[in-house]
């Protein structure tokens, strides 16, 4: 069955309005013509019951017997009146010139069978065509009428052939009009191809894909199914668009990581080397040379450890969660950070009360230090520093560590928490660190369900950690 349909969509669905369209026109056609048929044969028997009246008339008014009918009594042409009895049977036709003829013992007999006193029925008389008949007993008498039914006939005729003439017409004006129809209501759905034909043909493998086609918004129409489609493909390109432009982004990430990685491991690589060939020529300073390959392995260490722990929280992996007082961690960190760097002014702004957050407190703990070991880094001797920490409405706590140094570049500011990057990458490693420190306290910080930032200007930065606080006590510590 499916070989025969059409393959196009619009083939389809303009066949099936056809296919509807002629089978509500059979529909209507049959009972109109059948409702005109009934209602003409009901004319028509209350013609042939005033015949039968007229023909019971005469036969009262002219005995007992069968009369010889040489007046019709006003009956009208192709009037047929048979009398029938047991001793006798005669009967006449009116003829279209108003003269009576006999009828045939063949439609005589045909006659005969009428049954008396039912409905009017249909007959075949021969040389005379259909008739409608009815039959009445009087006496010993039967009085059988009749009146041809060629009118109704011609007229139903005639109206089958009209119905079929304009059925036929105005299926095929269904048909122009659905194809007309459908083609403009599909317009959209060829467009959905076309921009989905125009998609596949984008090596979507690798590099930027940037901005793809899209349905004409014009044919997005949310109101009809076809719109809904097309306004799905445009959704489903933009959230396509944006995950390989995100991918792309990673793997430029990656690259930039893997490339900076490699030049941070490789600088304390070069420096152990260069000391282990010192030692190996001149073994008087191999006491001095294994000082320096030691600071340079610690250093080595601490970067792959950074790096490890970055993989560990992009790879999501859980954290050692429980209630943590981050006034007492703030002020501990501030403690070791005045024994690090005592040419800095350290202050504090804490709550009287504990503020607890749910944290993994050595993570928490490195975000702290390595806040304050940026400022530290980049801002002069006798630089203040200052660690506040407060609550707000969103039931977070806000930690923030202020100074009033120089400030950050503008330029530098949006990415401040980029993996690897420096203030100035012109400095020593002995004056600065991996580029990592920022990268991780943000990482953490987001790991922990909360956010950093910072902002700055000359005199007055301010980087600041907002975390979720608990619902839930921290354990008591004791000394």
């Amino acid at each position: 069955m499916r070989r025969f349909l059409p393959t196009s969509l619009t083939a389809r669905v303009a066949t099936a309005v056809v296919l509807l369209m002629a089978t509500v026109s059979i529909l209507i056609s049959g009972l109109t013509t059948a409702a005109i048929s009934s209602y003409l044969t009901k004319q028509l028997d209350e013609k042939v019951a005033a015949s039968s009246g007229r023909a019971i008339g005469a036969l009262n008014k002219n005995g007992p017997k069968p009369p010889d009918i040489d007046n019709p009594h006003g009956q009208d042409a192709g009037t047929v009146t048979a009398y029938i009895s047991d001793s006798s049977a005669n009967g006449n036709v009116i003829t279209s010139d108003g003269d009576l003829a006999g009828l045939s013992t063949e439609v005589i007999a045909v006659l005969s069978d009428v049954p008396a006193n039912s409905a009017n029925s249909t007959v075949d008389l021969a040389g005379l065509g259909q008739y409608r008949v009815h039959a009445v007993q009087i006496g010993d008498t039967t009085v059988i009428t009749g009146l041809p039914t060629k009118d109704i006939d011609n007229t139903v005729t005639s109206l089958v052939g009209w119905e079929v003439l304009f059925g036929g017409f105005g299926v095929v004006a269904a048909g122009g009009v659905a194809v007309f129809v459908v083609r403009r209501q599909m317009r959209p759905l060829r467009q959905v191809a076309l921009t989905a034909r125009e998609v596949a043909a984008i090596p979507l493998a690798t590099g930027e894909i940037g901005v793809t086609a899209r349905v004409p918004d014009e044919l997005t129409d949310a109101r009809t199914e076809v719109g809904q489609v097309a306004l799905a493909l445009n959704t489903l390109l933009g959230h396509m668009e944006r995950a390989l432009d995100a991918r792309h982004r990673s793997e430029l990430q990656v690259r930039q990581f893997v490339a900076d990685a490699s030049h941070e491991l490789r600088t304390p690589l070069t420096t152990i080397h260069g000391y282990a060939q010192l030692s190996l020529r001149n073994p008087e300073h191999l006491p001095q040379a294994m000082g320096k390959v030691m600071v340079e392995a610690t250093r080595m260490a601490s970067l792959v450890e950074d790096l490890l722990l970055l993989a560990r929280l992009d790879a999501g992996r859980p954290l050692d969660l429980r209630p943590v007082d981050l006034t007492r961690l703030a002020l501990d960190s501030v403690t070791d950070a005045r024994i690090v760097g005592p040419d800095h002014h350290w202050a504090v702004n804490l709550p009287a009360q504990p503020v607890v957050v749910t944290a993994d407190e050595q993570r928490l703990h490195q975000v702290v230090t390595n806040l304050l070991s940026n400022a530290r880094r980049h801002t002069p001797a006798g630089t203040t520093v200052t660690v506040g920490l407060t609550t707000d409405d969103r039931h977070s706590a806000v930690l923030t560590i202020h100074d009033n140094g120089p400030g950050i570049s503008p330029d530098l500011q949006p990415n401040v928490f980029k993996r690897f990057t420096r203030a100035d990458t012109s400095r020593t490693r002995d004056s600065g660190g991996s580029g990592l420190g920022l990268s991780l306290a943000q990482s953490i910080t987001e790991a922990h369900g909360g956010a950093v930032s910072v902002r700055s200007r000359p005199g007055d930065t301010c980087f600041i950690v907002a975390l979720p606080r608990a619902t839930t006590e921290p354990p008591a510590h004791h000394n």
